[in-house]
């Protein structure tokens, strides 16, 4: 179908975990020949060189700055810089302070601008290549934001939504339209969230789903120590469309 999204799942793990082949999350949409990435956190480098050239990216789109979605910008950084002849750049969007977080991590100033053109992230509109990227902040840190992705050339098509990381699963119904699929962190599973926690329950993304009309739910980020049925169990008490919890590896048409 012209205009329809591909997700590629790089990495859908947490923070940490005991679970082999749980890369952390990276998120890879596809769109014809053109790709965006949402997310890079560890360990999940490799499965982007497995699914495509990353050179090619359009753009690394990072939803807050904690490590486990964004650190493996490090191996990117080296393979555009020592891997590729001539050596090759990609775009970054990023909230404020990724590039001096990079540089303070190898002590070296100019290290993320050797190889990335980053960006600050705000909320808002913006095109890149064939995609429309929404970006809305959502409560987790300082500066967090979650995303809608979808075909600039079909604005009533079906789109992607993304929460990264975030507290208050109703702070993504202004970029949910129904029909779009929503990827959203699960990471305390079936729940409940403990109170200092600022993450998300199947429960509360479930519920809006269902209040958005969404088509279908993906869950993803779920920590450590939850079961994964139980997770799927309780989104699906709530949402009654597809639900599923993505791992490393799954590609699912949008």
């Amino acid at each position: 179908m012209p205009g329809a999204l591909e997700l590629s799942v790089l990495g859908a793990g947490p923070a940490f975990t005991d679970r082999l082949g749980a890369a952390s999350a990276a998120h890879l949409v596809r769109l014809a020949e053109s790709a965006v990435l949402l997310d890079l956190g560890q360990g999940a480098f490799p499965n982007l060189v497995r699914a495509c050239e990353p050179a090619s990216l359009l753009a690394v789109v990072v939803s807050h700055l904690h490590p486990d979605h964004f650190i493996d910008l490090v191996p990117l950084r080296h393979y555009l810089r020592y891997q590729r002849r001539p050596p090759s750049r990609v775009r970054v969007l990023a909230p404020a302070g990724l590039d001096e977080r990079l540089d303070a991590l190898l002590d070296e100033p100019g290290f993320t601008a050797a190889a990335l053109d980053v960006e600050h992230l705000s909320p808002g509109v913006r095109e890149i290549g064939p995609f429309r990227l929404e970006a809305a902040p959502v409560p987790h840190t300082a500066q967090s934001y979650a995303f809608r992705v979808s075909s600039a050339d079909a604005p009533g098509a079906a789109g992607l939504v993304y929460s990264g990381d975030c507290a208050d699963a109703a702070a993504l119904l202004p970029l949910l339209r129904p029909g779009d699929t929503l990827l959203a962190e699960v990471s305390f599973g079936p729940g409940p969230v403990p109170a200092d926690a600022q993450h998300l329950d199947a429960p509360a993304v479930a519920s809006v789903a269902a209040a958005a009309g969404a088509a279908a739910l993906l869950l993803t980020h779920l920590q450590m120590g939850f079961d994964p049925a139980a997770t799927v169990d309780a989104a699906a008490a709530r949402f009654r469309g597809p639900v599923r919890l993505v791992t490393e590896g799954d590609r699912v048409a949008v």
